[in-house]
Parts: structure tokens; sequence; C-alpha cells
């Protein structure tokens, strides 16, 4: 296990900290290791934790497009066109938007 892992699987265990940003980095640190399946699984975990963290949507879609999920990475960019327009976040909106129009 990277060291990354360690501390921010720690961090989110002891309740401490900014947790939805913790959840997004262990997401976004197994993604770089590959681990494509279990970081899908925590984005699954911060969306239900907080679903109003919109840089999720995006990396969570990709992630599912990778897997070759495409309609969980439809439904993943669709929530977060969804997200961003409910918090007037236009660049997250415009990237998120461009990746669903891209999935087709």
């Amino acid at each position: 296990m990277s060291k990354r892992l360690e501390v921010l699987r720690k961090m989110i265990d002891a309740n401490t900290g900014d947790l939805a940003f913790a959840r997004y980095a262990l997401a976004m640190e197994l993604k770089s290791l590959g681990q494509l399946d279990e970081a899908l699984q925590a984005f699954e975990e911060l969306r239900a934790f907080d679903p109003s963290y919109v840089a999720q949507y995006l990396m969570a879609g990709g992630v599912a497009d990778q897997l070759g999920k495409k309609d969980e990475a439809r439904a993943w960019f669709q929530r977060g066109v969804e997200a961003a327009r409910k918090k007037g976040d236009a660049h997250a909106l415009s990237e998120i938007q461009g990746a669903l129009d891209a999935l087709g």
C-alpha cells in the first residue's frame, strides 16, 4: 500500500480534516495507482458523503469510461452537470459537459 493511501485512509477513519477532500484524494490516488475499480468505489463513497463536491463527477466518469462502463460514466457526467449548475461553477460545467458530449 502506498504511504499516501495509508495516510488518507487514516484521516478518513479518524474523521479529521477536510473529509470530502480526503475522500477525493483517496479516489485520485487509487486512480493513479491503476486501481480503477477501487477508485470508482471511493468516488461512490465520496458522492454519498458529499454530492455537492463537483470535481468528483468528471474524474469518476472518466474512471467509469476507462473501465468500459459507458452508461455509468454517462450517469456520473449527467449528475456532474447538475451539480455544477447548482453550484454555479461554469468552468466545471463546461468540462463535464464536454466529457459527456465526447462520450456520446
